[in-house]
């Protein structure tokens, strides 16, 4: 499974109830957080999210209401006595701006900090589960995305054809392998005739702070859901590229254009105080498309 859940879904201001950018990427049992606005680690407590299981924290950019959170949320970890390592890829400025935050408070973690220093596109982490790679967007500043993708599974062992073939269980583990059976007499059964193939594997991108263009439709093409930031209603293109941000138009275009299954949109500006036309517009475009709500858990 591969899911999303919406801790902060507003733009530079808190406002109406809404708080700067953060989510977590669930890819089956690992979680992800990506980004740490302003208040991050109230929407985790608040939506019952377990700290501990967060071993990878990923922040697009250095814009206040993209990382504000994180030097609280570091040393609340500490406070709740974490062991387990946490590897953070981040743009490199952030690594001397939390290590003057730490001296100044003469923090000491009780955990191993890895900081990663986001540098070249390509493949951030890779295991035997999921595989996390980052692509640069345009804004005002250097700024990340970043693809989620689950590692194809194992081919599922169907026990009703397995048995009628006499292939023993003990052998199950080297089915999800691919290896086909030898029985006593020599006879081959076929992996295929004794297995049925895995779910195709999901993916999410999360599109961070960016203007309009289509390079960026490459990155995200085919992925299973999209986030992509929408500032602005389609009325402020102008103000929206001046501002290096999108229209809810913009993603609906790079949605429809990179063939992506559903969309999220979210960075509402403040000074909206109501979202039903930001769904609306989009849906003009692409329809499948969703207001990223916080505290709500979205599936690929």
């Amino acid at each position: 499974m591969v899911a999303v859940t919406i801790l902060g879904n507003n733009s530079a201001l808190p406002a109406f109830d809404r708080h700067p950018t953060s989510q977590v990427v669930t890819v089956d049992d690992h979680l992800f957080l990506v980004d740490c606005g302003e208040n991050t680690q109230v929407q985790l407590a608040r939506y019952r999210i377990r700290w501990s299981r967060i071993n990878y924290i990923f922040i697009s950019h250095l814009h206040g209401d993209h990382y504000f959170g994180l030097p609280g949320l570091l040393n609340s970890m500490g406070l709740l006595h974490r062991e387990n390592d946490l590897h953070l890829f981040a743009p490199a400025p952030l690594e001397d701006i939390l290590n003057l935050q730490f001296k100044a408070a003469a923090t000491i973690l009780p955990y191993k900090l890895h900081f990663h220093p986001l540098q070249d596109e390509g493949v951030l982490v890779k295991t035997d589960k999921f595989q996390v790679t980052c692509f640069t967007t345009r804004h005002r500043i250097p700024c990340w995305g970043f693809r989620f993708e689950q590692v194809k599974a194992p081919r599922r062992v169907n026990p009703q054809k397995a048995i009628a073939m006499g292939v023993p269980s003990a052998f199950y583990d080297r089915l999800k392998l691919g290896d086909d059976y030898i029985t006593k007499s020599g006879d081959v059964i076929k992996n295929e005739d004794a297995t049925d193939p895995a779910p195709k594997p999901q993916s999410y991108a999360y599109a961070a702070d960016t203007m309009y263009h289509e390079e960026l439709i490459e990155k995200v093409r085919g992925v299973d859901m999209l986030y992509h930031e929408t500032t602005y209603l389609k009325g402020l293109e102008e103000r929206a590229a001046a501002r290096f941000h999108s229209t809810t138009i913009q993603a609906a275009c790079v949605a429809n254009k990179a063939g992506v299954k559903r969309l999220l949109i979210g960075h509402f500006s403040s000074k909206y105080d109501k979202l039903d036309m930001f769904e609306k517009e989009a849906c003009e475009i692409f329809p499948n498309t969703s207001l990223a709500l916080e505290g709500v858990t979205y599936k690929a």
